[in-house]
């Protein structure tokens, strides 16, 4: 599992994007790969899968 930070959510459209803790990169995470509700500025853990457009965050959990 990697860890960052929530950089930005949007709930009405269901998409946000993760700054990774280990090299800043901003990964892109979907509603569908959500355990937990996340907000702007939530720490998180989670895996990474290659998506149509580049890396997703799945498994998003709040820590």
């Amino acid at each position: 599992m990697k860890t960052g930070k929530v950089k930005f959510f949007n709930e009405s459209k269901g998409f946000g994007f993760i700054v990774q803790d280990e090299d800043d990169q901003e990964i892109f995470v979907h509603q569908t790969g959500l355990i937990h509700e996340i907000r702007e500025n939530d720490r998180v853990s989670f895996d990474v899968i290659e998506g149509k457009k580049g890396l997703n965050a799945v498994k998003v959990e709040r820590i």
